[in-house]
């Protein structure tokens, strides 16, 4: 992991960042020191001006993400110009108008933060190269749950699992060890 990222980033993508996964007894272990990391991020992007996307999970009945419900809501409020795009598979890009938004904007390298890991992020980040863009991964703006054992193996605590996603991104993103060595730049 390098100490920052090499060159600025012109939008920030914010991936599922609802209650259900980051309060009360649903919460990923890491949630409280996530969603500082994230509102680093946050503050860095609108200070900057550039494009800030909050992703928002539309889960089945009886899931913390279920629309309509307290965990559904976002955890870190999408201020007016933000859109906030709602999505019901991982790849954000298969269903939402977020590439036509980052075409819009002019975007080539972002940055990716939020829940689930091996997951709704993992899949954003894997979308956008796909795409041919440019990635930044803060290690400390995203997290998971424990992996629980499965058939004839351990299970898997989440700081791990959450590295884990990043290392099978592969070496196409950058990682970037801490929130704050991300710098913002509008296209």
């Amino acid at each position: 992991m390098t100490p920052s990222a090499r060159r600025p980033v012109q939008a920030l993508i914010v991936v599922d960042v609802q209650r259900g996964f980051l309060s009360g007894p649903g919460a990923v272990p890491a949630a409280p020191a996530v969603l500082h990391s994230i509102g680093v991020l946050l503050a860095a992007a609108r200070a900057a001006g550039v494009l800030v996307v909050h992703l928002q999970n539309d889960g089945p009945p009886g899931e913390p993400d279920e629309p309509h419900t307290a965990g559904w809501e976002l955890a870190l409020a999408a201020q007016d110009e933000e859109p906030v795009l709602r999505k019901t598979v991982d790849d954000p890009f298969e269903e939402t108008r977020l590439a036509e938004l980052i075409t819009a904007h002019g975007v080539t390298r972002l940055a990716v933060c939020g829940v689930l890991s091996e997951f709704c992020v993992s899949a954003t980040a894997a979308g956008a190269l796909e795409r041919k863009l440019e990635v930044v991964l803060p290690h400390d703006a995203h997290a998971t749950y424990d992996v629980p054992p499965g058939p004839g193996g351990p299970g898997v605590p989440a700081e791990l699992a959450s590295r884990a996603a990043e290392w099978a991104l592969g070496d196409q993103i950058e990682i970037v060890a801490a929130a704050a060595g991300v710098a913002f730049s509008r296209p």
